[in-house]
């Protein structure tokens, strides 16, 4: 089991917080619905006066289905993760919408950071002895690709550690 004072001993190289983009903020998730109440009760009446009154009930029989699915859209948008890159390890945090978390701990020591592209859409892993985790599953394809080049190159800044020895300056003087 690790002490506190040992998790305070290697440094963050790398931290990120990714959730997934929603374009509606909360007045579009409210304007939409009302506007397609507006726009399908102006249709259902004019299909009423023609006298195609099942029209009306399709028309207004969507308006619950578009809340339902804003309703997913809104509660999906809870979900995040938290990656935190020290010199020891990788630590990814998932919250799901409930509130679930998971957390997954790897060693950076044998850490493999690889794009896997499946169908045409491509997946971000970190691998290491046998076990793979998916990150950013949720990100946009442009995104997803910043997202391993950021953990590339803090796995690189780990890898390759840049030591500054005072004495070997070129303003060195004796």
């Amino acid at each position: 089991m690790m002490k506190q004072d040992d998790a305070n001993a290697f440094p963050t190289v790398f931290e990120a917080s990714i959730g997934p983009y929603r374009s509606l903020g909360r007045k579009g998730i409210i304007a939409l619905p009302t506007l397609l109440t507006v726009f399908a009760s102006f249709i259902g009446l004019r299909f009423w006066f023609l006298g195609a009154w099942p029209v009306v009930l399709f028309s207004l029989l969507e308006i619950p289905f578009v809340v339902l699915l804003l309703w997913l859209n809104m509660r999906a948008r809870r979900t995040n993760e938290v990656i935190l890159v020290t010199a020891r390890d990788i630590t990814v945090t998932r919250t799901e919408w409930t509130g679930r978390r998971t957390t997954v701990r790897m060693p950076t020591a044998w850490l493999r950071i690889d794009q896997e592209t499946v169908h045409g859409a491509t997946r971000l892993l970190l691998r290491t002895h046998g076990a793979e985790w998916e990150v950013g599953g949720f990100l946009h394809e442009a995104e997803r690709e910043s997202l391993f080049t950021a953990l590339r190159g803090a796995m690189h800044t780990i890898r390759n550690p840049s030591f500054d020895n005072p004495q070997l300056r070129d303003e060195a003087t004796c």
